[in-house]
């Protein structure tokens, strides 16, 4: 096993920004006491918008004490009633399925009362000299600030405070509601609702506000964070990876990288996944970390492409995960809806094509994937229904196929392919991002981490399956496509997939000297797959060059335009690969 090198916390660098950004609660006081007073007026309007999820009660006892404000309004005050919200939020739940819902259209004023609203802003603009605090959800809505902050929130860090009851979703209290009914919740209302809100704030916010460690929040000048998000978009960068543990994780990752020994297993890794991830941006010595998201609202062109921001908007397409089974046991037997079906029964416009990359495999690792000939589909949904209800185990044997599995292999899943990892497999998942669709069909009669059976969904897997993808076509069309495309000095290049009904491209290049890339008006995302070390430099010196490490998913955005890759450091010694992934033109 490799000495690990992976860096789990990779900043962006932003120039020219010594002293925009402090630390600690005292520092942040004197940071908005000194920007209140140097507008030199009697009276100030400080509001300090949220993400929902952000720890209000704390913010607001914090900058209580530091302020000493005149008068101090929590949003929340105006919004609606819980049951109200309820009923407002309901046709988007999906009813009493764990996990699926509808992708809502709301936004974040009908959650408010607007007599409130109005009453609100009249006790704003009629307040005495002196300091007026609003905040919460909404806070921007209730007055006409005269400073903004902006207190964010990654998704990864809602889901750990949802996972421990510190959190509710938008507008109830509901902290002690199951987390994945609050994550779903969450999915599909509440952040459609605050993205909605905050992107043309992010133009606008005086500060951004980091409480992802609680014991040591930040605040950041808007000016400076909006520089580095310029930044980001003008040079190869990373976002924070997280881990995760399932029910069938593996070893594998905790050795490459660098994780707790102690933990039972891991089974993901969220490496890129910008609606999840976070951003860490390093201002003068301090790092603040905020949603990779906000890096696709503020800067899409620049970062997706024009071609890829006209189909796809503020949404970055592409996902980049791990699925660890070394030492562990099979992924859920499943299926990913077909595109008139998300887009119909979830709101969602595209739909979760994938593929397997196979970083490294056991001797005995296999890919469950398609159908075998002559399978009778009325025979598999019975079995499948039985082993659901417990009378007798799923016999995959009659009717999937398997796929020995080893390194650098590539499947492909187009939606509406029957698959999943088996065991000792460490894959390398790309796919579309619509991350949550995935209908389990069969579950190897294991339990979930919290000792429940994890939701099963027959009945959307059932309407979905391709029944012709049986074992010749699958053998065909979605094993190893491998097509040599070119080589040069050092270095040469495969077109690996995906499949012709999905979006992505992938091309893999084994090089032991320099190699040139070109983004060519789109967004590449590429992993070192082979390699201790590599390195990313600009032909023309535009930016800075990036070194990569065995295993790290790294963005090059639209607007770089030509750059090259090379071995480095440790590794030079040998052949080094990368597997990039763009959107098709």
């Amino acid at each position: 096993m490799r000495k690990p090198n992976y860096d789990k916390f990779p900043t962006i660098p932003v120039p020219a920004s010594d002293g925009t950004c402090v630390a600690a609660w005292p520092a942040i006081g004197q940071r908005l006491r000194d920007a209140i007073a140097a507008r030199g007026t009697d009276k100030t309007i400080l509001a300090v918008e949220c993400y929902p999820g952000v720890d209000e009660s704390a913010l607001m006892q914090s900058l209580v004490h530091e302020l000493q404000p005149s008068l101090v309004i929590r949003s929340a005050d105006a919004m609606l009633p819980e049951d109200a919200i309820n009923r407002l939020c309901e046709p988007f739940l999906g009813g009493d399925d764990p996990v699926f819902g509808f992708l809502c259209g709301l936004h974040l004023p009908q959650f408010f009362v607007p007599e409130l609203v109005s009453s609100s802003r009249l006790t704003v603009e009629n307040a005495a000299a002196g300091i007026v605090l609003m905040l919460g959800v909404g806070a921007t809505l209730m007055c006409d600030a005269d400073i903004l902050v902006y207190a964010d929130l990654a998704r990864w860090e809602i889901q750990l405070r949802q996972r421990r009851k510190e959190v509710s979703n938008l507008g109830v209290s509901n902290p002690g509601l199951a987390h994945n009914l609050k994550y779903k919740r969450a999915f599909f209302i509440d952040w459609r609702v605050a993205d909605r809100w905050k992107k043309p704030l992010l133009r606008k916010a005086d500060y951004f506000l980091d409480t992802h460690q609680r014991s040591e929040p930040k605040l950041a000048d808007g000016d400076a964070v909006r520089r580095g998000l310029s930044a980001a978009v003008s040079r190869p960068f990373r976002v924070v990876p997280f881990f995760d543990p399932g029910v069938w994780g593996g070893q594998w990752m905790k050795e490459v990288c660098d994780l707790d020994r102690s933990a039972v297993n891991y089974a993901w890794c969220f490496d890129c996944v910008p609606e999840e991830n976070s951003l860490l941006l390093e201002l003068g010595g301090q790092r603040i970390e905020l949603p990779s998201i906000n890096l696709v609202f503020d800067q899409p062109v620049a970062l997706l492409g024009d071609r890829v921001h006209a189909r796809f908007g503020t949404e970055f397409p592409i996902r980049f995960d791990f699925l660890d089974t070394m030492g562990g046991g099979n992924l859920s037997f499943q299926v990913h809806p077909l595109t008139e079906y998300i887009h119909e029964r979830f709101g969602m416009h595209y739909t979760q094509d994938e593929s397997y990359y196979i970083l490294d495999a056991g001797p005995e690792a296999e890919v469950y994937l398609g159908l075998k000939e002559g399978v009778n589909s009325t025979a598999m949904l019975r079995d499948l229904a039985a082993a659901q209800s417990g009378t007798a185990p799923f016999p995959d044997e009659l009717y999937v196929n398997r796929f020995p599995a080893r390194r650098h292999d590539h499947f492909l899943i187009p939606a509406g392919t029957v698959h999943c990892s088996g065991a000792e497999s460490m894959v390398l998942e790309i796919s579309a991002t619509p991350y949550i669709f995935t209908f389990k069909m069969w579950d190897w009669g294991v339990l979930g981490l919290d000792g429940k059976p994890r939701p099963i969904h027959l009945e959307h897997g059932a309407a979905n399956i391709d029944w012709s993808r049986t074992t010749a076509w699958t053998r065909q069309h979605l094993v190893n496509r491998i097509e040599a495309l070119g080589a040069g000095d050092g270095w040469r290049e495969e077109r690996t997939g995906l499949h012709e009904r999905e979006f992505i491209e992938t091309r893999r290049h084994w090089f032991t000297k320099t190699v040139p890339h070109d983004t060519c008006g789109g967004v590449n995302v590429i992993n070192l797959v082979q390699g201790e070390e590599a390195i990313v430099e600009s032909p023309n010196g535009t930016f800075e060059p990036f070194v990569v490490h065995y295993a790290e998913t790294f963005i090059v955005s639209a607007a770089v335009g030509p750059y090259t890759i090379r071995p480095h450091g440790a590794g030079t010694g040998g052949e080094c690969a990368t597997l990039k992934a763009y959107v098709r033109a």
